[in-house]
């Protein structure tokens, strides 16, 4: 599941709007939702995500976090350490490598760590 899936999934669930009236609602397959919701499906495009925002009536700060949340969404990360450190270069081999091994609460803390070390808090 992606971060936007999780998001779009218990917008949802919390409206109580079934998955084929908000596929509906939108335009789009009930198929197409679904693979959204369950990370099956990349980034969806800008324009879905603005439909979504006004769906739910989400203003301002959750506007927000949603557009940010589909930008972070895509399952298949490529990772270019050209030109990079020998460091950043293991770093993402190890995490490619190895994420799969990580619980979600291990991935939820080693995110965190890197948040905080790369915006210097």
């Amino acid at each position: 599941m992606t971060p936007f899936g999780a998001r779009l999934r218990a917008l949802r669930q919390a409206r109580g709007v079934s998955l084929a009236r908000m596929a509906a609602d939108l335009g789009v397959s009930p198929a197409y939702l679904s693979a959204l919701e369950h990370g099956r499906r990349g980034r969806p495009p800008f324009a879905f995500v603005q439909r979504v925002i006004v769906y739910f009536n989400v203003i301002w700060d959750e506007a927000e976090e949603l557009t940010r949340l589909a930008e972070l969404s895509h399952p298949r990360v490529v990772v270019d350490t050209a030109g990079l450190s020998p460091e950043a270069t293991e770093l993402a081999n190890v995490l490619a490598r190895d994420i799969s091994r990580l619980t979600r609460q291990q991935a939820a803390d080693l995110l965190r760590r890197v948040k905080r070390e790369i915006e210097g808090r």
